[in-house]
C-alpha cells in the first residue's frame, strides 16, 4: 500500500531529473543560449530543416537517441535529429521527424522533447504533419492550417496527460478550447496570401496507426467532421498547451484518402506515397514556413 501512495511522486521526480538531464546535455551541445521557437517536421519533410536555416550560420545536429531521455525515430522519412541554428533573428529548434504510439512508445515518451522545449523556455511551437486528405477539395500536395482536432485515441484512453500531473509543468485539466493558437493561425493566413498560396483550412482527426484507414472508416471521420487524418501532432499540441505554449498546426495533404473500395486492386495508400508528396511539397511548406517565422521575429 504505501508504494502505491508513494509512486506518483516518484514518478514526478523521475519525469523533473529527465528534463533537467537532457536540458543540460542539449545546452552542451549548442553555442545558443535561448530559442524562440520549436518546430516538428513530419513525414517526407525532413528536408525543411536545410532550407529554412541560413547555411552560413552555425548549426549543431544532435541525433535523438544522444540525449538522455530521447528515443530513436524508426520510421522512413524521420530521421530523428534534433536541429539547432537561427534563421534571421531567430533562434530555432527543429526535430527533423518525430516519434509516433505505433512505434511501441509510451505517449510520455513521444511527447518528452515538447517537456524540454519548454524547460528550455521555447513558448512557440509549430507541428507540420503528413497528413490524408479526406474533404474533396483537398488534393496530393495542398497544405492546410489545423484549426482544430479531433483526438481520437485520446477519447479511447490514450492520453498523454494521464497520470500524476506536475503543477510546475501545467494544470490538472487544461482546456483545449483554444488548441491553436489565434494570432499564428492569422500569421500564417497572412504570408500565404502575400506569397499567392493556397492555404486550407481544416480538422485534423488522429488515429493511432500504423495502417491507413479503411475505407468505411474514412466515412465515419467525414460524417463527425474531420478534413483531413494522421498518425500524430495531438499528442505533442496536447502537452504543448498544457504548458502554456502557443501553438501552430500544418498539414501537408500527402494523398487522397480512400472512401469506397477500389476497383482496381493496385490502387493503395502506402507510405513511399507518403514520402514522395512530401519531398515534392516541402519547398511550398517551406516557403510559408519562413514567411510565418519571419512574421513572429518582428512580433
Amino acid at each position: 500500500m504505501s508504494d502505491e501512495r508513494t509512486y506518483p511522486q516518484e514518478a514526478l521526480t523521475r519525469q523533473a531529473t529527465a528534463i533537467t538531464e537532457a536540458v543540460d546535455y542539449i545546452r552542451g551541445h549548442t553555442r545558443h543560449t535561448h530559442f524562440d521557437l520549436g518546430m516538428i517536421l513530419g513525414s517526407g519533410l525532413n528536408s525543411l530543416a536545410e532550407q529554412v536555416i541560413d547555411a552560413g550560420d552555425e548549426i549543431a545536429i544532435i541525433p535523438f537517441a544522444s540525449i538522455p531521455h530521447f528515443c530513436a525515430s524508426t520510421v522512413a522519412g524521420h530521421t530523428g535529429r534534433l536541429v539547432l541554428g537561427r534563421m534571421g533573428k531567430t533562434n530555432v529548434w527543429i526535430m527533423q521527424g518525430r516519434l509516433h504510439y505505433y512505434e511501441g512508445y509510451t505517449l510520455s515518451q513521444i511527447t518528452f522533447p515538447i517537456r524540454v522545449m519548454q524547460r528550455m523556455g521555447i513558448d512557440t511551437l509549430i507541428i507540420t504533419n503528413a497528413a490524408g486528405g479526406i474533404r474533396a477539395d483537398l488534393q496530393a500536395g495542398d497544405l492546410m492550417l489545423i484549426i482544430d482536432h479531433l483526438n481520437l485515441a485520446g477519447m479511447a484512453g490514450h492520453h498523454p496527460l494521464r497520470g500524476p500531473n506536475d503543477d510546475d509543468l501545467g494544470p490538472r485539466f487544461p482546456s483545449m478550447s483554444r488548441a491553436y493558437d489565434a494570432r499564428l493561425a492569422e500569421l500564417a493566413r497572412t504570408v500565404a496570401q502575400e506569397r499567392d498560396m493556397t492555404l486550407h483550412e481544416g480538422i485534423y482527426a488522429m488515429v493511432s496507426g500504423p495502417s491507413f484507414e479503411t475505407p468505411a472508416e474514412i466515412r465515419f471521420l467525414r460524417l463527425i467532421g474531420a478534413d483531413a487524418v494522421g498518425m500524430s501532432t495531438v499528442p505533442e499540441v496536447l502537452v504543448a498547451r498544457h504548458g502554456g505554449m502557443r501553438v501552430l498546426g500544418l498539414s501537408m495533404i500527402s494523398n487522397v484518402a480512400i472512401d469506397t473500395l477500389p476497383q482496381d486492386p493496385d490502387v493503395e495508400t502506402s507510405h513511399q506515397e507518403v514520402l514522395e508528396t512530401g519531398r515534392r511539397a516541402a519547398p511550398k511548406m517551406a516557403m510559408l514556413l519562413q514567411g510565418i517565422i519571419g512574421r513572429i521575429s518582428q512580433e
